[in-house]
């Protein structure tokens, strides 16, 4: 349809002028799809600039969580204010990947402890702290479950010494070793199997006592190196009650990632927060 402004409008000496108003013009509808796109295009770019921003964000809250524990002494010296922080810090990450499946080629491998508030392990804390004849180095949780689909085996690393005596913070390795079972998307169930203690590093005081060096070494001395230093010790774990099972324990992986791991033991066990380490041979 075509609408036209007619003479009326204008001197009859005058030149008229007719416009044409077509609703349906092609140019208006070229426009509105050239719009829409733009729109679209526009969208297309947001999302992953808010993926970003959502990584970045990601970031700076573990980051804040690793300040958080960073003067706690893996959880000994943490105040009441401070496990506060610590626990809002958790949360805020937890909820980044809360309820995906656990990825099991991204759970294996080695993880160093940061901070923890289960009694289990800050009474041993507590102890080398205290005693002088006893020194707790690093703490590790090894996971073994590349391969795996629903479980796998979990080693948990303790280095210790005793001064004079053993290297420094690693002079022997305490290893907990549990197999553990999917149960549910984040929950797995520990049974403890053994205890072992391992690798023990004599001190080159506790050396020279045994063989010194400016006198020939004898057979008996050598052997007795060689003793210390291949020693190993298993002692099985077993739960005294009826059937004498083996001990066990519900662990929920709150939060995985390439380089973080946090866990809570349920049931009050308290929290656990570890990071990415070097591979650890046993």
């Amino acid at each position: 349809m075509e609408l036209a402004f007619a003479a009326s409008v204008y001197p009859t000496n005058v030149k008229r002028v007719i416009y044409e108003i077509r609703p349906h013009s092609s140019k208006l509808v070229t426009n509105k799809k050239r719009s829409f796109h733009n729109k679209f295009l526009c969208s297309v770019a947001v999302a992953p600039d808010r993926n970003r921003v959502s990584e970045v964000e990601l970031e700076n809250k573990k980051h804040n969580l690793l300040l958080a524990v960073q003067d706690t002494q893996r959880g000994l010296a943490a105040t009441a204010d401070q496990r506060s922080i610590i626990e809002e810090a958790l949360v805020s990450v937890e909820g980044y990947n809360m309820g995906a499946p656990l990825d099991m080629a991204v759970l294996d491998g080695t993880w160093r402890l940061q901070y923890t508030s289960a009694p289990d392990v800050v009474v041993l804390l507590e102890a080398a702290a205290r005693l002088p004849f006893f020194q707790v180095g690093q703490i590790f949780q090894k996971f073994e479950c590349r391969d795996q689909l629903r479980g796998g085996v979990i080693r948990n690393v303790v280095r210790w010494s005793i001064p004079n005596l053993l290297e420094e913070q690693e002079g022997a390795t305490l290893v907990v070793s549990a197999k553990f079972d999917i149960v549910s998307v984040r929950n797995i169930y520990l049974q403890f199997e053994e205890i072992q203690v391992q690798d023990i590093n004599i001190s080159e005081q506790l050396q020279a006592v045994i063989a010194p060096a400016l006198l020939p070494r004898s057979f008996l001395s050598l052997q007795i190196l060689q003793f210390l230093r291949t020693f190993r010790a298993q002692v099985p774990v077993r739960n005294p009650g009826i059937g004498r099972r083996s001990v066990g324990g519900l662990y929920y992986l709150s939060y995985l990632d390439q380089n973080m791991l946090l866990g809570r033991a349920v049931g009050g066990g308290g929290v656990f927060v570890f990071t990415k380490a070097q591979p650890l041979e046993l």
